[in-house]
């Protein structure tokens, strides 16, 4: 197929030379999405039909077979050999059940070892004889081992997953999915499969994927590639926001005033404040005749413009046309007969360009918060009623600032700028925005993301037991709401595929403090994995530990207190054992990651070490998000987990 798009002749198919560099750049972008994915196969199940799909099942209609796989695929007279498993007719492979069939006799599921086929498992799922069993090839394929990026999950996709995939682009959804349920997955694949369900629509509007950080973003950067899809743009939320560059940090309580959605009719009523009622007239002098427009008129015009609540540069740029449309009235009342060019000559003219100046004048997003930062009086004016004056020092600067640029502006300070940017120009929408993550986000963040799909849908993913800053997310229905979306459909996952049932159950002992009321993972996996608690008197059992499961196949996760990090790379470093940082990719010579537990949500390793529990909490603002954190990093493991402690445990672990 590859080959065919690269034979392609279009030096007599192009009008011109225009036409001619578009329709190159598909052809290698073509060329790109049929890349060759060394170890991966094109296909991976089969499916035999009792009869052919959609045509009538009278008694006697022959049935037909597919195979499924990652790529559509067809032969060189152009018909199907491998069918996309996005296609509609796909879907039993992932739906169908003994008690519901939905027509197909035979389910079969192909295994592979570094590519090659070495097993295969059938189904006869219209065969009332056959008892129903868990899929040994299923389990292997969900449990081998980790090396390198995250990998597409098509040949795992469970019936509750598929659901959520192949909900339709115009609605959003909210999938609420402890460790191990495969929300990250889904939401990728959910992408692929609107993509092609609704490729032109989304070709023009766009599609986004926000991860909580860059390491998390390079983890899961080959999915979608890997499925066809090279087109989808990833980002972290600060990078949505970086209209200035960010070098400072905010304590807890400035930050949690400054995400809070108050902020929002803060800077609204900020922006808006700039706007002064006229009290002169406009005159406006062309040719020998002068042509005045009372203060009283241009008032109308303004308070006419505020309350149509458009945005505040819109306005803006709309108020010279209103002056000058006033002017073309005075005009055809005295016997002249002035065209649009004329409306748009008096709108450049000089007394109306003073005029809108000093009426609604233009504004600076970066310089207006700058101001709210700095100017307690500007602040209180603005904030009254809103926040309290306990809140209002809070996000005060302490020091002066001269200019936008030397200010050291915070990540909350650049989403404030960017709500206020919001309030002054509309935000691009995209089609489809994926958010992942979801429950660290406060509402001001919630609400720059929301702009990127104002008129596209999301989905959203994350886990309310995983929130890790001090703002975190109380609740779904609460967030759909800051982000636009509060008719999004919420969906929750509870069956767990990655994590081993005794590192979940361990795990699942800080659910009570952590996000009381929320269902416990339940682990499908028959293998229990490998779980351990070992009293540490120093950095050598830590050590002893990476050694021990670096000697099993696959991946090795050190995960630890930030602080402790440093001391912890030194002794690795003495060891002469070779490691990675979070985001850099697992090869067969290194495969240990020492990762901060900053860092650790999202990731997964066959093996973990945690490192000291109760320093991962104690390295929080607060107990309930140090034991989230600790959460997290308990439920990074696949196959097996050590925990490594010298001091006492926390009580809801010992």
């Amino acid at each position: 197929m590859r080959e065919d798009v690269e034979a392609l002749d279009i030096s007599d198919v192009t009008a011109n030379w225009v036409n001619a560099q578009i329709l190159e750049r598909q052809i290698q972008e073509r060329i790109k999405a049929l890349a060759d994915l060394s170890h991966t196969p094109l296909f991976f199940g089969r499916l035999d039909y009792l009869h052919a799909p959609g045509a009538d099942q009278a008694e006697g209609a022959e049935g037909e077979r597919f195979y499924i796989g990652r790529r559509h695929v067809h032969d060189g007279g152009g018909d199907p050999m491998v069918i996309d498993w996005r296609a509609p007719v796909s879907q039993p492979f992932y739906r169908a059940s003994k008690k519901d069939p939905m027509d197909v006799s035979l389910r079969r599921r192909f295994g592979y070892t570094a590519g090659d086929l070495t097993a295969y498992e059938d189904e006869h799922l219209s065969d009332p004889a056959e008892v129903a069993t868990t899929s040994k090839l299923l389990q292997q394929e969900i449990e081998r081992p980790r090396v390198g990026p995250m990998r597409d999950i098509v040949a795992t996709i469970q019936p509750e997953q598929d659901e959520i995939v192949r909900a339709g682009l115009s609605g959003s959804v909210c999938v609420q999915g402890g460790p191990g349920t495969g929300k990250t997955a889904v939401g990728l694949h959910r992408v692929a499969y609107l993509l092609y369900a609704h490729r032109e629509r989304l070709a023009r509007t766009g599609t986004l994927v926000i991860g909580p950080n860059r390491s998390f973003l390079h983890y899961i950067e080959q999915v979608l590639p890997a499925l066809g899809e090279l087109a989808v743009k990833q980002a972290t939320v600060d990078d949505l926001v970086a209209h200035v560059e960010v070098r400072g940090t905010d304590d807890a309580a400035a930050a949690i005033v400054k995400g809070d959605a108050r902020m929002a009719e803060v800077l609204r009523r900020a922006v808006y404040a700039q706007v002064t009622m006229p009290t002169e007239p406009v005159v406006v002098v062309r040719g020998s005749r002068r042509w005045r427009v009372p203060a009283y008129e241009l008032e109308d015009v303004v308070r006419e413009l505020l309350d149509r609540d458009i945005r505040y540069g819109a306005a803006r740029d709309a108020l010279p046309q209103r002056i000058a449309h006033a002017v073309l009235v005075q005009m055809e009342r005295s016997g002249e007969a002035p065209d649009d060019r004329v409306q748009d000559a008096v709108a450049r003219n000089s007394a109306v360009k003073a005029a809108v100046k000093a009426v609604w004048p233009a504004v600076d997003p970066a310089k207006l918060v700058l101001r709210l930062l700095t100017d307690a009086e500007f602040l209180a004016e603005h904030a009254e009623g809103i926040l309290t004056e306990d809140e209002q020092k809070t996000v005060l600067w302490a020091k002066p600032v001269r200019s936008v640029k030397s200010a050291k502006w915070s990540a909350a300070d650049a989403v404030l700028i960017d709500e206020a940017t919001d309030v002054v120009e509309r935000t691009h929408s995209l089609g489809h925005v994926v958010l992942d993550e979801a429950q660290d986000l406060s509402p001001m963040q919630y609400r720059a993301v929301g702009r990127r799909c104002t008129t596209g849908s999301a989905t959203v993913l994350g886990d309310l037991a995983q929130g890790t800053t001090p703002w975190a997310t109380r609740s779904w229905d609460e967030a759909l709401s800051h982000l636009g979306k509060s008719d999004a459909v919420i969906e929750e996952l509870t069956a767990g595929f990655r994590v081993p049932t005794d590192v979940i159950t361990y795990a699942s002992r800080l659910l009570p403090d952590i996000a009381p009321g929320l269902a416990p993972v339940a682990s499908v996996r028959e293998n229990p994995g490998f779980f351990d608690l070992r009293p540490a008197s120093g950095e050598g059992e830590v050590i002893a530990a990476c050694e021990e499961l670096l000697r099993n196949e696959g991946s090795t996760g050190l995960i630890a207190a930030d602080a402790r990090v440093p001391a912890l790379a030194e002794t690795l470093t003495a060891a002469g054992i070779p490691y990675l940082s979070p985001g850099e990719e697992t090869t067969r010579e290194t495969r240990l990651t020492l990762v901060p537990a900053s860092l650790a949500k999202g990731l997964e390793y066959d093996y973990v070490v945690l490192d000291e529990p109760q320093a991962v909490v104690d390295g929080e603002p607060d107990e309930r998000t140090g034991l989230r954190r600790l959460y997290v990093a308990l439920t990074r493991a696949v196959s097996g987990l050590i925990v490594t402690h010298a001091a006492p445990l926390p009580p809801q672990l010992a």
